[in-house]
């Protein structure tokens, strides 16, 4: 039994690290409004083509050195670490709902939100994938009205937020992209994770957010993305809502 745990961790892990390689390419050419399949691969700095061994996720970059073979040019660690990130998503996922239909539904789920996040961190954008909807009729965990329900929960929540905040400052609060973001996530993980969700990423990104503005000097100037911060909830819930729900409900009732 444990052999099999092993093996099934194992090609997750490797499943994951492979797609965060693709998920590299999409987090740098979304953005530039290129194409994700061609051309392949290439080096940012002389531009040529990345070898197929030298592509291989993670070990590629140990054993070079970080740099490209040919112009000798660093390379960025982000790259090893966005594949080591999805590989060990995939491990948890794997080790959480096994070898089934949800596992590979909420693999798509969390590298859409890898690829969100890291295109908000650097854009300040968020490219909203609109399939969660055709997935409630698949996933055990989640029937279609509860789907239908988070993404009025989710998007609409927000968009009042968005509304009543500009109301009264005449400053925009909430972007777009937000607003689809959550939206997006309700049709996945239905009215119970936006809630959890909201709760979640409002903590802490107010922690995280007000930690950056007092170190940047800037007070409330300085801008921080809400995105990532809603990407970090839905992983939450989906590796642990149901235990952390549990734990909060037993700690209040106390």
């Amino acid at each position: 039994m444990i052999s099999f745990y092993i093996i099934f961790l194992t090609f997750a892990f490797l499943l994951g690290a492979v797609i965060g390689s693709f998920l590299n390419v999409c987090i740098y050419r979304i953005p530039a409004g290129e194409s994700i399949v061609s051309p392949p691969s290439r080096c940012p700095g002389c531009g040529s083509p990345i070898k197929f061994y030298d592509n291989v996720p993670i070990l590629s970059y140990i054993i070079l050195l970080g740099r490209c073979r040919r112009c000798g040019k660093r390379i960025s660690l982000r790259y090893p670490m966005i594949e080591m990130l999805t590989g060990l998503i995939s491990s948890l996922l794997m080790l959480y709902y096994g070898p089934t239909i949800s596992y590979l539904i909420y693999l798509l789920l969390s590298s859409s939100l890898i690829v969100i996040t890291f295109i908000d961190l650097d854009h300040r954008i968020i490219p909203a994938i609109p399939i969660g909807f055709a997935c409630s009729f698949i996933l055990p965990q989640i029937y279609w009205l509860d789907s239908l329900i988070g993404i009025l929960a989710g998007g609409g929540s927000l968009l009042l937020v968005a509304m009543a905040y500009e109301a009264l400052t005449g400053h925009e609060g909430m972007g777009g992209g937000d607003i689809k973001l959550l939206a997006m996530l309700g049709a996945f993980l239905g009215w119970k994770g936006v809630l959890f969700t909201i709760m979640a990423s409002s903590l802490t990104g107010t922690v995280v957010g007000g930690l950056f503005m007092l170190l940047s000097g800037k007070g409330r100037k300085f801008q921080v993305p809400f995105g990532p911060f809603l990407a970090a909830g839905a992983m939450l819930y989906i590796l642990w809502g149901d235990e952390l729900i549990y734990a909060y409900l037993r700690l209040i009732s106390r």
